[in-house]
């Protein structure tokens, strides 16, 4: 199975260049996998880049999720990530991803300077 970069997916979610986001299209449509980093990467640029709000970047995760050819690297991390994410206010959607990558692996707690981070299950919080 193909693999797609960051672009790739930025391109398929906001459709600000109609040529490349005919190209995304093509390219994953006989399917394409998604790297847990590809998928932190998009979060930052439509957050910094294009802007989008909490719930607008967990709308658009929710999409790459249920689009009929993407394949998420582990779907359910990407899916608890997720569900953390809308679940509270603060923490970003890439600190809910590695705090779910770390719980699937068995390595819990997650050490964090972080404070919102460290309020949500699974983190601990270090003074310092």
């Amino acid at each position: 199975m193909r693999a797609v970069d960051t672009n790739v997916l930025v391109r398929l979610l906001t459709r600000d260049d109609e040529a490349q986001a005919r190209e995304a299209d093509a390219f994953v449509k006989s399917g394409a996998w998604v790297s847990h980093l590809v998928l932190a990467e998009t979060s930052w640029v439509l957050s910094a880049v294009y802007e989008r709000g909490r719930s607008q970047l967990a709308d658009a995760i929710g999409q790459l999720l249920e689009h009929e050819s993407l394949v998420m690297q582990d779907e359910d991390v990407v899916s608890a990530a997720l569900r953390s994410f809308r679940a509270q206010t603060r923490a970003g959607f890439s600190d809910c991803l590695i705090l779910e990558i770390a719980r699937k692996a068995g390595h819990l707690p997650l050490g964090t300077f972080d404070a919102a981070l460290a309020k949500l299950d699974g983190a601990e919080r270090l003074e310092g």
